[in-house]
Formats: C-alpha cells, sequence, structure tokens
C-alpha cells in the first residue's frame, strides 16, 4: 500500500530535481518518469559526458528522496 503511495507522489513531481538514496547509492536527478514499480532519474553524463543517462530506480529499493531547493 506504501509503495502505490509514495509512487503516487512522486508522479506528482515528474520534472523536479531529485536526490533518490538507496542503499549503494545516492542518485541526484531530473525526476522523468515514476510507474508503480519504478522511477526513472535522468542524471549528467558526468566529466565532459555527452548528454543524460536513464537510471532507473525499483520503487522497493529507494530508501528516501529529498527534492533540494534551488537557488
Amino acid at each position: 500500500m506504501f509503495e502505490e503511495t509514495f509512487a503516487a507522489e512522486l508522479a506528482n513531481r515528474i520534472g523536479s530535481r531529485v536526490e533518490v538514496a538507496t542503499d549503494n547509492n545516492l542518485i541526484e536527478g531530473i525526476l522523468s518518469n515514476v510507474t508503480e514499480d519504478s522511477v526513472r532519474v535522468d542524471v549528467n553524463g558526468g566529466y565532459g559526458g555527452y548528454g543524460q543517462n536513464r537510471l532507473f530506480i525499483s520503487i522497493d529499493a529507494i530508501n528516501f528522496v529529498r527534492f533540494p531547493l534551488v537557488a
């Protein structure tokens, strides 16, 4: 039940900057898609990387999500 509510709230924030923490990673990028089972975060390519990379994260693997303030 919690996963459905969590996914619904995340879906309301598509297009926002986001930080997603799992057991092993902290992913920073733009929340671009949410399904019942996963979220997609578009992240910068890094050092001279071209374009963006898409990361798919299972909803049940997420420990927390933060929406940082944009200065």
